[in-house]
């Protein structure tokens, strides 16, 4: 039964895309984007009710369960958010009714991308996937056809293909560590073989592939120094995009990475792929935090504090045991959440300012109330306060490194800090600054901002004890 729901999370997606391909008319393939997404999400909940059974090239367990519910939700949402946003880019001219087939359709084909990378047991399948995703977003971040739109698209092709092919690289570096002991053939490149074998494996070959895997998916994660096309990629795409690139691919590429680091945590020649990780974490926090000061661009500047968060939980993986890895897990998962939400409001006031530039952005309180409380509400979020939930993940991040790595507290605390002052200098002004711009209502769909602010809230207060269980087993299964 696992295998049909996982054949059906990919086949809804992918006969979706190839549907909406074809269709004319925005009305109907809007809402057949909804229904679709939907479906897909439906699906993904049904893997907690039935026996996970895993094949050659398809897995389901408790780790890609936690991924693969949070895409399929974040897709959904976004979905409903995009149908009211890409209405009012056919209304300006920004979009074609030719465009408008193609973006449902590369849409459709993402989610396929991102759920077969998810769900694959075999890492060269997972490469793939993790390559296509790439592709579909390239092509959707220069939907435009802009200067601006189409450069941010080829700086992100040629960056995301570098990427892409180090962590080739890597991977074909595992499948030779794993081929004297498994033998040829697919069976070396199976996860679960893998790992039950990874012990025997020669652990020279495991750690320069693990150095290729780190750089290759990290560039993916956004993570500094491998960050350069996430800032474009964010300001110039569609804002359904931005939101699905920084809530829901980012999270693809760790998952790759988080699995290759389980290989590595079951060979005991092999080095400990924690203390990179916390490295690289710990410079994407700093670096993005103090790059928030200087942003000129609201989503630019929101795809920089993407890449601090990212930066967050790699850090919280990168030191591992049970309690960061849950840390990690949450803020993964209230990023997710909270970032998105973010997007689907900063998307919806571009439209109704015109503009994207912070200078130009004033008094939205005042001219927009619904918009401007929920974009504060999701600063407020993403800076960590109080009772939402980034606050819980922080603090037991924190908390967790403050008894392993006392020295490491100050310097993770800092780059909090120095993002906390960055955002609420650049988006006070926004909110409650005098009015700049246009003031007429914005024609908006707010449930799906306000549906994610409303979990991120709950969880800061409550967190059901079937979620808290869930996540304490992944965390031991990560180590």
């Amino acid at each position: 039964m696992t295998l049909d729901a996982v054949t059906a999370i990919l086949m809804i997606p992918a006969i979706s895309a190839a549907g909406l391909a074809l269709l004319p008319g925005y009305r109907l393939t809007a809402r057949l984007n909804v229904v679709a997404a939907l479906l897909t999400f439906l699906t993904a909940l049904s893997l907690f009710v039935v026996e996970p059974v895993s094949g050659q090239y398809f897995l389901v367990d408790d780790l890609n369960k936690v991924f693969i519910v949070l895409t399929t939700f974040v897709g959904f949402t976004t979905s409903v958010f995009s149908a009211s946003y890409i209405e009012h880019e056919i209304e300006i001219g920004r979009l074609t009714p030719a465009f408008l087939r193609f973006y449902h359709a590369m849409y459709q084909a993402l989610m396929f991308a991102m759920n077969l990378a998810l769900v694959a047991n075999n890492i060269g399948l997972m490469w793939v996937a993790v390559e296509v995703a790439t592709l579909t977003t390239v092509l959707m971040v220069g939907i435009y056809r802009t200067h601006e739109a189409l450069e941010a698209a080829w700086k992100y092709f040629i960056l995301g293909s570098v990427g892409i092919a180090l962590a080739l690289f890597g991977t074909i570096l595992v499948y030779m560590a794993a081929r004297p002991v498994i033998g040829e053939g697919t069976d070396a490149m199976v996860w679960t073989v893998l790992v039950s074998r990874a012990a025997a494996f020669d652990p020279a070959l495991l750690n320069v592939a693990f150095v290729f895997l780190l750089l290759g998916y990290g560039t993916k994660v956004g993570l500094a120094p491998l960050h350069a096309w996430l800032p474009d990629a964010h300001a110039e795409g569609p804002t359904p995009i931005s939101a699905v690139l920084s809530g829901l691919l980012l999270n693809v590429a760790l998952y790759a990475l988080l699995r290759f680091k389980m290989l590595l945590a079951v060979n005991p020649g092999s080095i400990a792929p924690g203390p990179l990780m916390v490295t690289m974490g710990l410079i994407s926090v700093i670096f993005a935090s103090l790059m928030l000061y200087r942003r000129r661009d609201i989503k630019r500047m929101f795809a920089y504090s993407s890449i601090e968060h990212m930066g967050i939980i790699v850090f919280a993986f990168g030191m591992g045991g049970p309690l960061a890895n849950f840390a990690g897990l949450l803020h993964m998962t209230m990023h997710s959440l909270t970032k998105s939400a973010i997007f689907f409001a900063v998307g919806h006031i571009a439209q109704v300012k015109g503009t994207q530039k912070i200078a130009e952005i004033g008094g939205l309180t005042v001219t927009n109330p619904v918009l401007g409380w929920g974009l504060m509400l999701g600063v407020v979020a993403i800076v960590g306060l109080p009772p939402l939930g980034i606050f819980m993940s922080e603090f037991l991040v924190v908390s967790s490194t403050f008894v392993r790595a006392p020295g490491l507290t100050s310097i993770l605390v800092l780059g909090l800090l120095i993002a906390l002052g960055g955002l609420f200098l650049r988006v006070g002004g926004v909110v409650f600054g005098e009015v700049r711009g246009p003031t007429a209502p914005a024609e908006a769909s707010y449930l799906p901002m306000f549906t994610h602010l409303a979990l991120v809230l709950l969880a800061g207060i409550y967190l059901p004890p079937v979620l808290v269980a869930g996540f304490q087993n992944v965390a031991r299964l990560l180590g």
